[in-house]
């Protein structure tokens, strides 16, 4: 890499001087880097590398390196790397054409291809960036279904993205009503910002007196007048101006927000003065919103004859008392001509991590009227934009028939609500989107599901709204919204699994498909295992492992006990596990899933362990030492890490070297190849060393997600078959020692029994006993 940026955030200033009257303003640099990450292929969201980075206020420039490169030089042709960048919360992204669950709203983000072959790079420049937390997703392509063993060279890419902002630290401060004096070059615009308050409806930002510095077109100016910032997804308002000025206004505009204003000209080799000035406008801006400072919370929640405040068109507040009724429809008398928004104070509940309820103080039930629209506010933090941000509008129809004429409008929208509702307005702002739903007498129940939401403050605005002027007797009904945060859509539902991830501190959950379900929330059944294949899947992986039982009868039958029992402990586990290790419905689970895995993976190291060191033939004492020694050490290793490739490879190893020394040490001694017999080779060692050499070849190399069901079976035939082929034959001298003693083996069993003392047996003498008898 030709450089390199500092891992924590530097502060370069820049030679740039400026002065008040002038209009320039002084740049400075911040540098920021994030540690290179593993890529891998795309097969649910837990395969994406997500970074965050913050832009701050007044940055003129963001620029993005993003670094991919080849870990070692093992050949695995090219890759192409994708890169998805989104501003306000983690990309929501589709690489695979998936289908999104019902009711569930995305809009794509921007998408980077870059290729790489062993080291590749591309830059990503952006001017006027909005403010806050912007996300940098990357990942590999399509998973191809192929199982790697951990521990073996695969392709692997390297991911590093790095960001570079010049940030303006005078920007001049656009004031109500105020003209403001500026200087825009070609190379040089002019950048000013102004602050929008809460319960502006309106907004504009005019520019006038325009002269040009040589003055040869008189008041011609041409100038570019842009409001707001570049957010990839919505972009700034852009009016161009002639003549002497020209004006730019927003409806909507966002609330309790600061306003990038960016003034450019059009002429070369040209400087632009003019005046620049903002006014911004209240449509309904209340005397206090929500609780007052003496309500008590819990009179609130239980008293439903608690009424919210009116928000009045300047300083009228309007409080009415409901009357104590059982029908929801009088929770509220209908609002003064005067009323312009009626806001319902919400409560914010923290139930878990990525899990936010948002519940109106007054119950579930809230009015909504044909003359003003209904308001209730919704703060998102930060830390739930990982998660699914639901709504679920209901219209309460218990005692109230809605006509078909007439229905509730409603609008989710982001940053300011949009209060004037009907069926022709659409529920957007000026900068920003909404969300609009209705509910009606044919449709009562509306469902909104939004993935990886903004962070910033939702409002939901409700309306009744008729065809005709007038709606009737029906000018007042209940709705009931539900507004909570999820980690993720439904549950992932029945073939899908919620994981919550985590990116350095950031939080977010995604969902994990199984039997060939892919999806969000893992609706798209396209490529879904039926029924029958997953109770195939799981019969063949269950009972291919009764292939150990002529293992477990062979080294019974040539007195092998302790070998005997550690394969009956790897069949009992090994099935048990994969019984539960279905990803369908075709699952069964005899304890916890993390303690079957483990007893399978220890399991059948420990056959592989004792096998080969029963082959070595060495002494009774030395060889359950090193079976007791060995099992521990593997346990051990099992623990640190399960899926290693030395816990395999390790014991081995280890029992084969054992072996052959022995072996050896044997065949020097007797001068004669040890075993002696070709008949011992032929028929027995070769055969079980093919079995296991094509099983290890089929463990590694060929073993798919589409073909793991058969492939992973004739694995375990395999093992079982070599196991039955590598025992070595019945010792002879094995009778004569020890606890074996009285046992002898036919096609029945026959045994005697001898009582022993101290561990020898008691001598029975043929002998007469002589009694003295006096």
């Amino acid at each position: 890499m030709a450089f390199s940026f500092l891992r924590a955030l530097l502060l370069v200033v820049l030679t740039a001087r400026a002065s008040a009257d002038d209009g320039q303003v002084t740049f400075v640099s911040e540098l920021s880097s994030k540690p290179a990450q593993k890529l891998s292929k795309y097969g649910w969201y837990g395969n994406v590398r997500l970074q965050r980075f913050n832009i701050p206020e007044d940055s003129a420039v963001a620029r993005w390196l993003f670094s991919v490169t080849k870990g070692h030089n093992f050949n695995c042709g090219q890759h192409n790397v994708t890169i998805h960048i989104r501003w306000g919360a983690p990309p929501v992204i589709n690489p695979i054409g998936s289908t999104f669950p019902n009711s569930t709203l995305w809009s794509p983000c921007l998408s980077l291809i870059l290729p790489v072959t062993s080291h590749s790079s591309t830059t990503f420049n952006l001017s006027d960036p909005a403010p806050g937390d912007w996300y940098v997703a990357a990942h590999l392509p399509e998973d191809d279904g192929r199982i790697e063993q951990k521990g073996f060279p695969s392709c692997s890419y390297f991911f590093q993205p790095q960001l570079s902002i010049r940030r303006a630290v005078d920007t001049p401060t656009l004031q109500q009503g105020t003209f403001l004096q500026q200087t825009a070059a070609p190379d040089q615009p002019a950048r000013l910002k102004l602050y929008v308050p809460e319960f502006a409806s309106s907004l504009s930002v005019s520019v006038a007196n325009c002269l040009s510095g040589d003055g040869v077109d008189g008041g011609n100016c041409s100038l570019v007048l842009r409001l707001g910032s570049v957010s990839l997804q919505h972009g700034p308002v852009t009016v161009n101006c002639s003549g002497t000025g020209c004006s730019a206004s927003l409806s909507n505009p966002p609330w309790d927000a600061w306003l990038r204003v960016v003034v450019e000209s059009n002429q070369d080799n040209r400087t632009v003065t003019f005046s620049v000035v903002s006014n911004y406008t209240v449509g309904c801006k209340p005397k206090s919103v929500g609780l007052r400072a003496d309500d008590d919370l819990n009179k609130l929640r239980g008293n439903s004859s608690y009424i919210n405040s009116t928000l009045a068109g300047n300083s009228t507040v309007v409080t009415d008392t409901v009357a104590s009724s059982k029908e929801s429809v009088s929770l509220l008398t209908p609002l003064l001509a005067s009323a312009c928004v009626w806001s319902i104070p919400v409560l914010h509940e923290e139930v878990d991590v990525l899990s936010v309820r948002f519940t109106p103080v007054n119950g579930p039930n809230v009015s909504v009227t044909d003359t003003n629209p209904t308001l209730l506010t919704y703060p998102l933090p930060t830390q739930a934009t990982g998660g699914t941000l639901n709504l679920q509008l209901t219209l309460n129809t218990t005692n109230i028939t809605l006509g078909n004429s007439s229905s509730v409008v409603a609008c989710l929208s982001p940053w300011v609500p949009v209060l004037e509702l009907n069926h022709s307005q659409p529920c957007r702002t000026a900068l920003f989107g909404g969300y609009g739903v209705h509910v009606n007498a044919s449709v009562p129940k509306t469902v909104i599901r939004l993935p990886f939401p903004h962070s910033t403050t939702w409002y939901l605005t409700l309306q009744l709204t008729c065809n005709g002027s007038d709606c009737g007797n029906t000018s007042l009904v209940s709705v009931v919204p539900e507004v909570f945060v999820s980690a993720c859509v439904e549950d992932c539902g029945t073939y899908g699994e919620c994981r919550l991830l985590r990116s350095y501190s950031y939080l977010y959950a995604a969902c994990v498909c199984k039997a060939g379900w892919n999806g969000w929330g893992c609706t798209d059944d396209s490529t879904a295992q039926s029924y029958r294949r997953q109770l195939t899947a799981t019969m063949l992986l269950t009972f291919s492992n009764l292939s150990f039982l002529p293992a477990i009868v062979v080294a019974i039958r040539r007195w092998y006990i302790t070998e005997a029992s550690v394969y009956l402990f790897t069949m009992f586990f090994s099935t048990f596990y994969h019984a539960c290790d279905q990803p369908g419905i075709a699952v069964m689970c005899i304890m916890e899933y993390d303690a079957l895995q483990y007893c399978d993976f220890l399991g059948s190291i420990c056959s592989i362990w004792v096998t080969i060191l029963c082959m070595a033939r060495i002494r009774d004492t030395f060889k359950y030492t090193l079976f007791m020694f060995g099992t521990l050490l593997i346990a051990m290793s099992m623990q640190l890490d399960r899926k290693g490739l030395w816990n395999l490879l390790g014991p081995v190893l280890c029992a084969i070297l054992i072996m052959v020394t022995t072996w050896v040490y044997r065949g020097v001694r007797r001068r004669h190849c040890y075993p002696p017999s070709w008949k011992r080779w032929v028929f027995y060692l070769i055969p079980g060393a093919l079995c296991a050499l094509i099983g290890v070849c089929l463990y590694i190399f060929a073993e798919t997600e589409g073909n793991y069901y058969y492939t992973h079976s004739l694995w375990h035939i395999l093992v079982a078959t070599c196991v039955v082929f590598l025992l070595p034959p019945k010792e002879k001298e094995r009778e004569t020692e020890g606890w074996s003693r009285g046992w002898s083996w036919s096609w029945n069993w026959s045994w005697s029994w001898r009582p022993r003392v101290c561990g020898y047996t008691l001598c029975q003498s043929s002998k007469d006993e002589l009694y003295t008898v006096t």
